[in-house]
């Protein structure tokens, strides 16, 4: 009998390369710690009240459309079905301006005023390259191939904002707020400030791809997401085993020949793929393996995002938002301005709690009534903190909470009082839940970009290979980054796939 590939973690990535090899014929088995679920960051659970149903991590799917992994597997013939508000992404103000994106242009230029032609342009010319453009950015390094299939002076063209800072770009290219605020906002899903380079990358990407994929949210709940991948694994002959943890990789000749668990036991297997943080692999799970000095420090100091504090509530009325547009969204952003949003950054940069916080918000109930009892509503929103704060993050957790929710309540005024439970998750609590979120870190470490491309995890351990054979990395540490888009795990199946063919 032929030893199984076994995958460490069943987050999204996990899952995509589970179903890949099994789909190839590769015997399979994915171990998962969690004791119920599979999925990671991708789930959802009755954080506040039962008949409420919260997605714990990702919350909603630009890439899913587009993404080559997610293709790949047709999730909605394994029956996922998505669901798409009228307003993708809303960035209201105090001031009373919202810039609404969302799949009429005619609509998103008319919110964003004397910009509104600057807007037709841009996204004019991002769906026109759109179908090879994003792939290849996404897709495996170094892919060449995958690059050249795009127009040389589109990737030009495009090189011109993603070389730049999101603040640079937005000035330059829009003439006034609320433009101006929308491409930097969309930047700090990960801990990519405004004045950061390369910020205006990630900015395009997500406000890009909002108006043409939509931010799409997945009915019942993001775990239908993690149970239609689970399904392309088991229907393709691969397994999944909750409530196992892997403790050691353990090696043959600097090969991984086999798995031991935390309760001792021996798991056979002719590679491993790591659907985990890119420390715990290189320190942990190959702490037997003779790795050089300098990825070893690399690990030990291994470059970390931002913290995240995330709040769930039970209401039992949508969000009162003074904003119409933002009271048909999907996802609502709160930055003020550029300004804003700079000083935020800077705040959480100095290890301080910040007094205006900005904050990404979810309101999956509004086009998906599963989520939450007749009548009544869910909402979602996390912002940006430090990892960790004098006194610990028990002695501030309650009173930036209140915090949160006043900053709502100065977009939607009476918010409060529609509030039947709140479920507060700090940086200890996500990482507690999910040992991948490091210090509360959604985005695989830092995307600042030295932890890009071929820096990401390190040089020259790029490709998804590790210093030692039949090991994968297949997480979001690995190119390219964050996002629920399952593109770490693809790659490292199809690197993963070729050694395997080359041994026969």
């Amino acid at each position: 009998m032929v030893d199984p590939v076994i995958v460490i973690g069943s987050g999204p990535n996990g899952l995509v390369a589970a179903a890949l090899l099994a789909r190839a014929g590769v015997p399979v088995e994915v171990l998962e710690q969690h004791p119920t679920r599979a999925g990671g960051a991708v789930g959802s659970a009755a954080l506040t009240r039962p008949g409420f149903v919260h997605d714990v991590g990702a919350a909603f799917f630009p890439f899913a459309r587009i993404s080559p992994a997610f293709r790949a597997l047709d999730l909605e013939g394994a029956g996922l079905q998505w669901a798409r508000a009228a307003v993708d992404s809303a960035h209201p103000s105090l001031d009373g301006t919202t810039a609404a994106l969302s799949g009429d242009d005619a609509q998103t230029a008319a919110s964003l005023g004397v910009d509104a032609d600057a807007w037709r342009r841009l996204v004019g010319w991002h769906r026109k390259v759109e179908a090879k453009l994003v792939p290849a950015l996404i897709g495996p390094l170094p892919g060449l191939m995958d690059k050249l299939r795009v127009n040389p002076l589109d990737l030009l063209r495009f090189s011109r904002v993603a070389l730049r800072s999101g603040a640079g770009f937005s000035r330059s290219f829009f003439q006034a707020e609320p433009a101006r605020r929308v491409l930097p906002a969309l930047a700090l899903h990960v801990d990519l400030g405004p004045e950061d380079a390369l910020s205006a990358a990630l900015g395009y990407m997500l406000g890009l791809l909002a108006v043409t994929q939509g931010n799409l949210v997945p009915r019942g709940g993001a775990q239908a997401v993690a149970d239609a991948l689970v399904h392309r694994l088991t229907e393709a002959g691969g397994r999944l085993t909750l409530g196992t943890q892997v403790d050691r990789i353990v090696l043959r000749n600097q090969r991984a020949v086999a798995v031991r668990l935390t309760n001792g036991e021996e798991r056979p297997c002719q590679a491993v793929l790591a659907d985990t943080d890119a420390a715990a692999l290189y320190l942990r799970l190959l702490a037997d393996a003779p790795l050089a000095s300098r990825v070893r420090r690399r690990m030990t100091h291994f470059p970390r995002g931002w913290g995240t504090f995330k709040v769930d509530w039970a209401l039992d009325a949508p969000v009162p938002w003074a904003s119409e547009a933002a009271r048909q969204a999907a996802v609502v952003h709160a930055g003020d301005s550029l300004e804003d949003l700079i000083r935020f950054t800077r705040e959480v940069r100095a290890g301080q709690l910040p007094g205006n916080p900005y904050l990404v918000m979810g309101q999956q109930s509004l086009v998906d009534p599963s989520r939450a009892p007749a009548g009544q509503h869910t909402l979602w929103a996390y912002s940006r903190v430090p990892t960790d704060l004098e006194g610990g993050w028990p002695q501030h957790a309650q009173a930036f909470a209140d915090a949160v929710e006043a900053r709502i309540e100065g977009l939607a005024p009476g918010f409060r009082h529609h509030i039947l439970d709140r479920r507060i998750s700090a940086p200890p609590d996500l990482e507690a839940g999910n040992p991948n979120l490091v210090g509360g870190d959604l985005g695989g470490g830092t995307n600042q970009w030295r932890n890009l491309l071929i820096f990401r995890p390190v040089f020259p351990y790029f490709r998804h290979r590790t210093p030692v054979k039949g090991v994968y990395l297949a997480s979001s540490y690995a190119h390219p980054g964050a996002g629920a888009h399952g593109m770490c795990g693809f790659g490292a199946a199809q690197v993963a796939l070729r050694d395997l063919q080359r041994r026969g």
